[in-house]
């Protein structure tokens, strides 16, 4: 039986997952922006966490050449079956969490990155210390996590229509999220063994063409978790209040939303000579 308020990864569908694929390229754009301060070269080995359908995995690829590889690993079977279409002699895809990396050897990765995934993983010390385990000497690590101090601009509409329909008091049965400040992202690289840790939070935006849209990416996002906690009938209540909310963002271009996401750098350390993320 499910937790209500847990995330869980058990509620994702094949459903779920094609429509992430079909509307994640939000995502995938957003997930440029934490590429380019990796500095990925010709022949790198990267290892991509969360890869979801792996349109990003696939863009690292075209970075790395022919000469390098890149893996995407995923704890959701439904988005790696999606990913796996993009698969090549350089690129693979397998099931996967990020707590446990025991299929990979130490040093065997100059970079690992996490889009839009930090904010799902519980033990995020654990996390960091296999990605410490598996990147060389200097590798670096990229993430982007939801800071809870400036929450997505959605998530703010959906607690809002939560407390209208009258389950103010079960708001944390919505889409839960296990976000991270710069303090607390600063302790946990320090902690892992990661050195030259800077972050910046930055304004992203969404936009949809219906209500119906921004539905379908917060659930498929979520998978399954956007309001996986409420009935049927509950839901409905709630649909209705946050599509109402959400109509009050649109613009000539369709409905605005702003996302905030903290992207964060480091290296782990190794050699002496200095390397730069910028």
């Amino acid at each position: 039986m499910l937790t209500a308020g847990v995330i869980s990864l058990e509620r994702d569908t094949p459903e779920l997952a094609r429509t992430y694929e079909q509307a994640g390229i939000l995502q995938f754009h957003h997930g440029k922006f934490l590429i380019g301060p990796l500095a990925l070269k010709a022949g790198d080995h990267v290892l991509d966490i969360g890869a979801g359908t792996g349109r990003l995995t696939e863009f690292v690829a075209g970075l790395v050449g022919p000469t390098g590889r890149v893996v995407g690993i995923d704890p959701l079977e439904n988005r790696i079956t999606i990913a796996r279409l993009r698969a090549s002699q350089t690129l693979t895809f397998d099931v996967g969490r990020a707590e446990d990396l025991s299929r990979f050897g130490p040093a065997e990765f100059d970079a690992v990155y996490l889009n839009s995934v930090f904010h799902w993983i519980a033990d995020k010390r654990q996390a960091l210390r296999e990605i410490e385990r598996v990147l060389k000497p200097d590798g670096r690590i990229g993430l982007n996590v939801q800071d809870p101090t400036k929450p997505h601009e959605s998530r703010t509409l959906l607690r809002e229509a939560i407390e209208q329909a009258g389950f103010g008091a079960r708001s944390s049965e919505s889409h839960r999220v296990l976000g991270a400040t710069d303090d607390e992202l600063k302790t946990l690289f320090a902690e892992t063994g990661f050195v030259d840790y800077r972050s910046d939070l930055r304004s992203l935006v969404d936009l949809h063409g219906d209500v119906t849209s921004v539905l379908g990416w917060s659930e498929a996002s979520a998978f399954g978790n956007f309001l996986g906690g409420f009935s049927p009938a509950e839901r409905a209540a709630i649909d209705a209040a946050f599509a109402a909310l959400v109509e009050t963002k649109r613009t000539p271009e369709g409905l605005r939303l702003e996302r905030y996401l903290r992207f964060a750098f480091a290296r782990k350390l190794g050699s002496q000579a200095t390397s730069s993320i910028s």
